[in-house]
């Protein structure tokens, strides 16, 4: 059977990929030659009334806010459930945007789960301990 591996330092396509000729770089030369006229289209569009050029070009120039965190002063607990329901009752009575409530109680769970796995390595690093006392 013939080797059809190519040679170690030997490239497969010695030409290369062909510059500015790929379907992407094609299509995206065509748009920046039209653009000039595309704006102008969505522009006398957005004028006459058409609410999907307007966004299109508000989505383009405005693009939309982010939402900024505030400071938020809620009381810890002893434990993550006590903090939990902290959070849910500032949400529930106002005090925390429902928004912020959510991001908050993912941020527990998460912190949860870190817990829960740093208690695992240090339970299983006891019981190797344990078992190479044993030997």
């Amino acid at each position: 059977m013939a080797n059809t591996k190519f040679k170690p330092g030997q490239s497969g396509n010695p030409a290369g990929r062909p510059k500015n000729k790929t379907p992407a770089t094609l299509l995206r030369k065509s748009i920046a030659e039209d653009m000039p006229d595309i704006v102008k289209t969505l522009v006398e569009l957005a004028k006459g009334g058409d609410v999907q050029a307007a966004k299109v070009l508000l989505d383009r120039i405005c693009p939309p806010l982010r939402p900024q965190a505030l400071p938020v002063n809620i009381e810890t607990g002893a434990t993550l459930p006590e903090t939990g329901g902290n959070v849910v009752n500032a949400t529930l009575s106002g005090a925390v945007p429902p928004d912020i409530g959510a991001m908050l109680i993912r941020a527990l769970a998460e912190q949860g789960k870190l817990i829960e796995l740093q208690e695992m390595a240090d339970r299983l690093e006891r019981i190797e301990q344990q078992l190479g006392q044993r030997k």
